[in-house]
Formats: C-alpha cells, structure tokens, sequence
C-alpha cells in the first residue's frame, strides 16, 4: 500500500516536470520600436534674403561720368542787359545723365570694360561754381573731383561728361549749359532756338592729367562754319517756348527736342575720344 503511494507521487511529479518543461516560460511582450518623429520642414522666411547686385568686374579700360545734371535754361535776350532773362527749370524726369551713359554704350557697342563712374550729386558743385574766381583753386578742377570719386575704380581713362557756358554767334549773350532762349524786339520779330553746351573731357587713369583730343571736334566745327542754313535741331518755334519759364518741365516737345540734339552733340563728338578704346 505505500509502495503504491510512493508510485503513484513518483509518476505525478514526472508529468508536473514535463508540463512544465514543455511550457516555455512567460515573456514580456516585445518592446514596440518607437514611432519616428518627422521634423517639420524648417518654415522659409518670409521674404527671401536680398542677393547684392551684380558688380561689375574685370578690367576697365574706360570709365564714363556724366556730369551734366538735371538743370534748363530758360533764356530771354531783349535790345539792352537790363531786359535779358535766365531761370534756371529743374527737369528731373528729363534723365540727361541716363541719356549721355546710353550714347556711350552705343558707341562702344556696350562693351564691357566701359562702365558708368557714379558719384555723390553735389560732387561737381565745385566745377560749376567755383569759389576762387581770381585764383584758380586746383581742389576745384575737373582732375581732383574726379580723383576724388574715383578711389577703386582703377579704370586706365576717364571720360568726364560736363555742360558749359557758350557764346551766342555774333554777339557777347552768354548761354547757360543747356537750354531755349528767345531773342528779339517785340513780339512780331523774336525768333526761339534751342542750345546744347556740352564738354568732354578725357583723363588718365593714373595721372588724372587731361589727354588732349585738339582735332576731335575739327570736322564739326569745319562744318558748322560752312553752314548756309539754320540747324533745323536748334531751331524751336516761338510758340514753343516756355512762358513762364517754369512751364519747360511740363513739356514732353521740348525733353524730346533737347534729347535730339545733346545726341547729335554727342555723336559729333564721341569718335574722337572712343578711337583708342
């Protein structure tokens, strides 16, 4: 009897140990890899970064400066100088600068190595109107302004662009740079022109001393001395004529008229300065 008690234990506690050795044991559950984040695109700016302007590079053979300004003379001359009339009409939109820089480009077939001089707007104020009247200030001649703008430019020449102030043929009337007058007794016998007093200057890049182009202009003047008629691009009709003087700015004939012929100046002038370049 407790032989077979014994048995009996003995055969239960072989099927406990392969009950549970055919159970594996319990394992947690496998650790769910961690969901991946996605970065959020970084926001674009709002408005995109300014890129600098493109700079000019290379070498420069010439540099151009346009000094002419924004200012028309309006000009009256009457029988005595106590009648005679100048006024002085700001014609910003007129752009004579942006003009003068297009006819260079254009006679240089826009070369590259020709490039417009900017300069600070009262630069030439000492050409213009210089203090030393009896004794030439050399700080106030075109070579030292333009010494002066050009610090980096390192261009091998420069072309200086100015206006001046020319005599009326055949009289001692003085005409202020750029401009219309009216000339005449009455109203029945004056008669208008236009004017175009132009300068070109050209200067050593190094030196700043002035090239000289003596027979630059020969061939105009040769011409203009044998004219027979009147220069139909100086000619203006009375009508024309700004009254009061101020009235010039509103003008589109007469922007167009002056623009003709500072072009005319220009391409007259312009070969005998651009023939090394």
């Amino acid at each position: 009897m407790l032989r077979s008690l014994i048995a009996d234990i003995v055969i239960l506690s072989c099927f406990a140990q392969a009950s549970w050795a055919q159970s594996p044991p319990a394992t947690p559950p496998a650790a769910q890899p961690a969901k991946s984040v996605a970065k959020k695109p970084t926001a674009k700016a709002t408005t995109a970064a300014k890129q600098p302007g493109a700079t000019e590079s290379g070498p420069c053979r010439l540099g151009v400066i346009s000094a002419i300004g924004d200012r028309f003379s309006v000009q009256k001359f009457g029988v005595t100088i106590f009648e005679n009339e100048a006024t002085e009409v700001p014609v910003e939109g007129w752009g004579f600068d942006d003009f003068v820089i297009a006819r260079v480009r254009a006679a240089t077939r826009a070369d590259p190595a020709v490039r417009r001089i900017a300069y600070p707007k009262r630069a030439f104020e000492p050409f213009y109107n210089p203090k030393s009247r009896l004794f030439p200030d050399p700080s106030e001649r075109l070579p030292a302004i333009v010494r002066r703008i050009t610090p980096n430019a390192n261009c091998a020449r420069y072309l200086v662009v100015t206006k001046l102030n020319g005599e009326l043929p055949g009289t001692r009337m003085i005409l202020n740079g750029i401009g219309t007058y009216n000339q005449g007794l009455g109203s029945l016998v004056r008669h208008s022109h236009l004017f175009a007093n132009i300068s070109l200057s050209l200067l050593d890049g190094r030196s700043y001393e002035q090239i000289s182009r003596p027979f630059a202009n020969f061939g105009t003047r040769m011409s203009e001395s044998l004219r027979l008629t009147e220069d139909p691009l100086t000619k203006l009709d009375n009508s024309l004529y700004p009254e009061p003087a101020m009235a010039a700015s509103n003008s589109p004939t007469l922007r167009e008229r002056t623009r003709a012929l500072v072009a005319a100046r220009l391409d007259q002038a312009l070969p005998g300065y651009l023939k090394d370049e």
